[in-house]
């Protein structure tokens, strides 16, 4: 069925769009048929319905849910047989996400936008990533239509998407069962082709089973301590499986909101897939997570994994990227074999099929989507154009990795405003402890040459602040001491690659690895070198606050947000235990009070230079990418030693930084 044809009967249309009827008498299939089944796969969404940045409030082609529902299309024409399932980190990362969650948020009746365009498009099911669980227990309960038996949960089944949801290793406190059906079996029609090339329709049976990372117990504590556990995503493979089994499903397929990682397992690990890929009975995996794709490069070399066809330890497997970017697809190829379905492996392959094939080569956007959210998309730029106050600065984070702070100053000066104000009236005892903060640039590049911050000097709006603070953090402040804040630096100091100085070839500065968000920059007095010749864990240098060395005995107050205090990032110290102030108002929220009060915010009011590289000659250069024509931006911010070598053509350019300067 084409989308193009749904507008007049979305809703009543939306379980069938891509759905074959079951037959009245379902026809077995004969030992020797083979079918190719098709297991399309979106993940990471994050509420990217549109084709839109809400932060510079102009249409980016390169993301969209709406352009993937294109491919999805192109991928049902193409195959006969195609089940369609999504992985979660699906309703918050926009402007739009927030609105519909924190601002105006949507009623027991009305569907998330996010979930319209799903319906739309039509799934067979789906889990929840660690981002679902952002907004608190009963926000999910409701916009999932999942009546929860946990502590601020919905008793009412509320309007939720049109496709069931299925999560084994989420449970409630209260009675011990998981919040969402752990488990389910979706049934389809199929074409089949038996040994002597006849067509046969037939019923497949397809049980899905979903996941989602251990540490959201650490992540989202304030949301879900003390209403639910978690377990190890293989011990719920392990106890659910057999339960899904005795349906006798013709295929599994586990739905994991992770990537893949053969470091030992362990019940809290992040990216389990390389170890639920090793537990008997799933026939297909798929992952998110990890904001990549698979299979591609990223996992070469991977024991056990097939970086280009997608097996992981022999089953087929994808990861379809992130931000409606691109599509995920199991090509699956089935036998029949004493009277069951089986896949053959040598056959089966995956691929991720982008929305964009290259910067100005995007498919178009299926029409039938924008309507379905248009009302709800035009409220949330009007409320994110609220006026706030005016910069004399530009505050971009295009050079934040090498010491531009004009981006991450005011978030730090406002957490800190906020704790020293807090913690006296809180935690007297803690009044005279120096409040030092700490913030990471969000937006650095790994979403593609338009993912940075950028607010202009001149007037400031809610939007500004949303662009400056990405993510929907609350506030948390932990309690450190000098040895702690050099741990901490030197934990975020692993974002740069060890140098060289004897080399005489190109040497990158950044480890892309090590994610941007990670790296945290304090302010509050603190100053201090990084020397990238150095290697891990020795790079901090020359650490002072207020001109005097630093002890590692000497008390500090640290501002952050909940995610890092509470472990997210595994950073040393940091594991929700040395927590002396935690509140339910958002970094953002508290950053957007801050420059409201301030009115005009300048250079004056900032600490701009809190940190800078170590002096080290180098024989060639060190280099990094940024976007292209961005030299004055580094300019203005004082970096005198950067300079251009190339534009790589894709609105990029290749930057040398003179580190002995």
């Amino acid at each position: 069925m084409s989308n193009r044809a749904l507008l007049p009967l979305v809703f009543a249309t939306a379980l069938l769009a891509g759905c074959a009827s079951q037959p009245s008498h379902p026809v077995a299939a004969p030992n020797g048929a083979r079918a190719s089944v098709a297991i399309l796969e979106t993940t990471d969404v994050h509420a990217n319905v549109l084709s839109y940045d809400y932060h510079k409030l102009k249409a980016d082609d390169s993301l969209g849910y709406e352009r993937t529902a294109t491919l999805i299309q192109r991928a049902r024409d193409e195959f006969p047989n195609t089940f369609l399932f999504d992985s979660g980190d699906t309703i918050q990362g926009t402007v739009l996400a927030d609105y519909q969650a924190l601002v105006k948020p949507v009623r027991c009746d009305q569907e998330l936008a996010i979930y319209r365009a799903m319906d739309a498009v039509g799934y067979d099911g789906g889990t929840a990533g660690n981002h679902e669980f952002n907004y608190g227990l009963g926000f999910l309960s409701q916009v999932t239509g999942t009546p929860m038996n946990v502590d601020g949960g919905h008793a009412d089944r509320c309007a939720g998407p049109h496709f069931p949801l299925v999560l084994a290793n989420v449970y409630s406190a209260r009675d011990g069962k998981p919040i969402f059906q752990p488990w389910t079996v979706v049934t389809k029609t199929i074409e089949v082709y038996t040994a002597d090339g006849s067509k046969l329709n037939v019923p497949l049976k397809v049980g899905i089973i979903g996941f989602t990372p251990p540490p959201i117990m650490d992540w989202d504590k304030r949301n879900l301590a003390g209403k639910v556990t978690v377990s190890g995503v293989v011990e719920a493979a392990k106890k659910y499986l057999p339960q899904l089994q005795a349906q006798h499903p013709d295929l599994i397929v586990a739905i994991l909101h992770g990537g893949l990682n053969t470091a030992p397992y362990t019940p809290t690990m992040e990216n389990a897939g390389w170890y639920l890929a090793g537990v008997p009975g799933i026939d297909a995996l798929l992952l998110g997570h990890s904001h990549t794709e698979f299979p591609g490069p990223r996992y070469a070399g991977m024991k056990d994994v097939d970086a280009k066809r997608g097996l992981v330890r022999g089953v087929p497997a994808v990861m379809g990227g992130f931000f409606g970017k691109d599509l995920g697809v199991i090509q699956l190829v089935l036998e029949r074999k004493d009277g069951r379905w089986v896949v053959n492996r040598d056959e089966s392959h995956s691929e991720v099929r982008p929305i964009c094939k290259a910067k100005d080569d995007c498919v178009p956007a299926d029409p039938a989507i924008a309507p379905l959210v248009q009302k709800a998309h035009e409220a949330a730029i009007a409320y994110i154009d609220t006026p706030i106050g005016k910069s004399t600065l530009r505050m971009s984070s295009y050079f934040a990795d090498e010491g531009n702070l004009t981006a991450l100053a005011p978030v730090n000066a406002a957490q800190a405003d906020y704790v020293r104000n807090q913690l006296p009236r809180l935690h007297p005892e803690l009044a005279k402890v120096p409040v030092l903060s700490a913030a990471a640039a969000f937006r650095t590049g790994f979403g593609g040459v338009d993912d940075y911050t950028d607010v202009p000097a001149g007037p400031l709006t809610l939007r500004s602040a949303a662009d400056l603070y990405f993510y929907p953090n609350t506030l948390a402040a932990v309690k450190t001491d000098g040895a702690g804040v050099k741990a901490w630096l030197e934990k975020s100091a692993q974002r740069f690659n060890r140098i060289d100085p004897a080399k005489t070839g190109e040497q990158a500065l950044i480890n892309t690895r090590f994610t941007g968000y990670n790296f945290d920059q304090i302010q509050g007095g603190i100053h201090y070198l990084i020397d990238v010749s150095k290697p891990v864990g020795q790079r901090i240098v020359s650490l002072t606050f207020h001109g005097k060395p630093v002890s590692p005995t000497q008390p500090f107050i640290v501002v952050t947000n909940n995610y890092r205090a509470n472990g997210g990032g595994h950073f040393p110290g940091l594991d929700g235990g040395s927590i002396v102030l935690s509140v339910a108002d958002g970094n953002r929220e508290i950053l957007a009070k801050w420059l409201e009060q301030r009115g005009t915010v300048g250079a004056a009011a900032l600490e701009l230079a809190t940190w800078r590289f170590a002096p080290l000659k180098t024989r060639g250069p060190v280099v990094f990418s940024a976007p292209g024509g961005k030299l004055p931006v580094a300019r203005a911010a004082g970096l005198t030693n950067i300079s251009v070598l190339r534009d790589n053509g894709d609105g990029t350019a290749t930057y040398a930084i003179d580190l002995a300067h």
